[in-house]
């Protein structure tokens, strides 16, 4: 089995970081290439940002002047040549950067838990970091949503799963 290295920073202070949500993004990173069956070591870095910081870099790295839910930097170049650490030689995958203000906006307005909906951020910005990308086209987009939702149904936290109901 590979070695997975996550390493979860907290560059906000707007949002209280929930107890076991380091574990939980570490748990996705693992699932998303336990499925893609990435045999190699990784790092990943993962980043809680606040809605002003992913805006700047939405700006900078994107050419769009908006608030986003999470961005993804892959360290992977265009033909597919991997960054390797040079000390671990593990794969250095790139860097997930979450808005945490974003994601517990769309929680509430999608009625889920805080803690599904960066589980899904991770899961996405996770897959785009192996490559797949929903903006080139609709099948490329449906090709990633099912990828999304079948590592989010193994670790428990699909959408059918987390629905949270108003009882009257």
């Amino acid at each position: 089995m590979s070695k997975l290295k996550v390493y979860v920073k907290n560059k906000q202070n707007i949002v209280k970081i929930p107890v076991g949500i380091r574990l939980l993004i570490r748990r996705c990173c693992q699932a998303v290439l336990a499925t893609e069956r990435f045999e190699q070591d990784a790092e990943v870095s993962a980043s809680f940002v606040s809605n002003k910081e992913i805006r700047n870099l939405n700006k900078v790295y994107r050419n769009k002047d908006k608030e986003t839910d999470v961005l993804s930097f892959p360290l992977t170049s265009e033909d597919g040549k991997k960054e390797i650490n040079a000390e671990t030689g593990f794969v250095l995958l790139g860097d997930v950067v979450i808005s945490l203000e974003t994601a517990v906006r769309q929680a509430d307005m999608y009625g889920h838990s805080l803690e599904r909906e960066v589980g899904f951020l991770t899961v996405h910005s996770m897959l785009h970091l192996l490559g797949y990308d929903h903006e080139t086209s609709p099948l490329d987009e449906r090709i990633m949503r099912e990828k999304e939702e079948a590592v989010l149904e193994k670790l428990g936290i699909s959408r059918d799963a987390t629905f949270i109901i108003e009882r009257n």
